[in-house]
């Protein structure tokens, strides 16, 4: 996993105005905590900060007012639900060596066996433990012919060497099921008989 630099620069001015100024000059509000230490309030730049969050638990290497730099991940992302800009984000910080609990996405491989069968995905993302600095982007699952009944269970996915489940082995994480077929509501088949 790549790292992503990114300057920030600490905020005095807190509450829903001094947020909206932030936002106003295309900069994010955020927190950066962990360790035990004080939560330190920044301000971000928009555009650079969207663009390392397409990558899921990416690694952010913070320059803190040109002074200090930091290893950090993200913890939550809050988004306009309509725009979908940042609003706000909270960082965690980590150091190189140590063991994160994250949730990776899953991506599945393949395809189902013919019947017109479908997939649920039960978990959309996969809570491991992994060093800060080795964080899976993904793990890959192949369905391939797959019928309705099967299911697909945390602890037979194949993970990289360093990354362990967080979650319990017999968690099911995709499951195929048969597809229901739709039937005619009542009283269709008399109409289309009378309009014939």
């Amino acid at each position: 996993m790549s790292e992503v630099k990114i300057s920030a620069a600490t905020r005095t001015e807190f509450g829903k105005g001094a947020a909206r100024r932030i936002r106003r000059d295309n900069k994010v509000p955020g927190v950066l905590y962990g360790h035990g230490s004080d939560p330190l309030h920044l301000t971000f730049p928009g555009h650079e900060l969207l663009l390392a969050l397409r990558t899921p638990n990416v690694l952010i290497s913070l320059d803190i007012d040109g002074k200090t730099s930091e290893l950090a991940i993200p913890k939550a992302v809050q988004r306009d639900p309509l725009k979908g800009f940042l609003e706000h984000v909270d960082l965690l910080l980590v150091k190189r060596g140590e063991k994160v609990q994250v949730e990776i996405p899953v991506q599945t491989e393949g395809e189902l066996a013919p019947g017109g069968y479908l997939l649920e995905h039960v978990l959309d993302a996969l809570p491991v433990e992994a060093e800060a600095t080795h964080i899976p982007e993904q793990v890959s699952v192949s369905i391939e012919g797959l019928e309705a009944g099967a299911s697909v269970l945390a602890k037979d996915i194949a993970l990289p060497n360093g990354v362990k489940l967080a979650v319990e082995e017999d968690a099911v994480v995709l499951q195929v099921l048969a597809a229901q077929a739709e039937e005619a509501p009542e009283g269709a088949e008399g109409e289309e008989a009378a309009e014939a």
